[in-house]
């Protein structure tokens, strides 16, 4: 089955040159022009990337992840004409996978996408595909988490963050390791952004549960394998 791919950008020209770079790859696009278009299509659509411009009128890209209801499986690629450290942190905080300045090379943003589809996709058979931990399942398949009879919305970063560390209980991760691994690109943000990812797990989680996972003090983060 073809990926989906929602372009969403004010600049239509630019919009129409991204569609139709995706299209020639095969994919299935649709675009949008502003953020509340955006939020609409991402309901009913249900993209497995959104390529979101962050100066957009009515709503702009900040405000399109904080409105995004349900973010399981979907990536998002941020595009802004700033160049500013502050802009990419906010962005990537507010759970983008990727980030690209413009002006940008189609072929580059092709590229980021396939290697953020192929990140987004199930990991390999050997990995456990369905953790319990008493009434809290992860399920590497569906890339979903319930607990008890609630599912639990979560970003793709924040699945990958408590996957990684649920399925390798008592492993410490240093921060650094952390970005590596679930953000896998250079990251100039900085390791401030795992912790505040951390903080929204376990915020998600609640009592008792965000207990699983632990800091390490001067070192990074680990699970643990049963509640204590």
């Amino acid at each position: 089955m073809n990926k989906k791919i929602l372009v969403v950008d004010d600049e239509q020209s630019i919009a129409g040159a991204i569609v139709y770079a995706f299209r020639r790859e095969g994919y299935i696009v649709e675009a949008a022009y502003d953020g509340e278009e955006a939020l609409k299509l991402a309901s009913s659509f249900k993209p497995d990337v959104m390529i979101l411009d962050v100066m957009m009128p009515k709503l702009n890209g900040y405000d399109v992840c904080r409105r995004l209801e349900n973010r399981i499986g979907m990536g998002i690629i941020m595009l802004t004409v700033k160049n500013d450290i502050v802009d990419k942190v906010i962005g990537l905080e507010l759970g983008a996978d990727d980030y690209m300045t413009k002006p940008f090379d189609l072929r580059e943003l092709v590229a980021r996408t396939k290697a953020l589809l192929r990140r987004l996709e199930n990991k390999p058979e050997e990995e456990v595909q369905l953790t319990v931990i008493k009434d809290l399942r992860l399920n590497k398949i569906n890339r979903s988490v319930q607990l008890g009879t609630e599912t639990l919305e979560l970003t793709p970063k924040e699945f990958d963050l408590l996957a990684l560390l649920i399925m390798h209980p008592d492993r410490v991760y240093t921060r650094d390791e952390l970005l590596d691994l679930v953000w896998s690109m250079d990251y100039a943000g900085g390791t401030r952004t795992v912790d505040i990812h951390m903080q929204r797990l376990r915020k998600k989680l609640g009592e008792p549960y965000q207990q699983l996972l632990q800091t390490v003090y001067g070192v990074g983060y680990k699970a643990l394998r049963e509640l204590p």
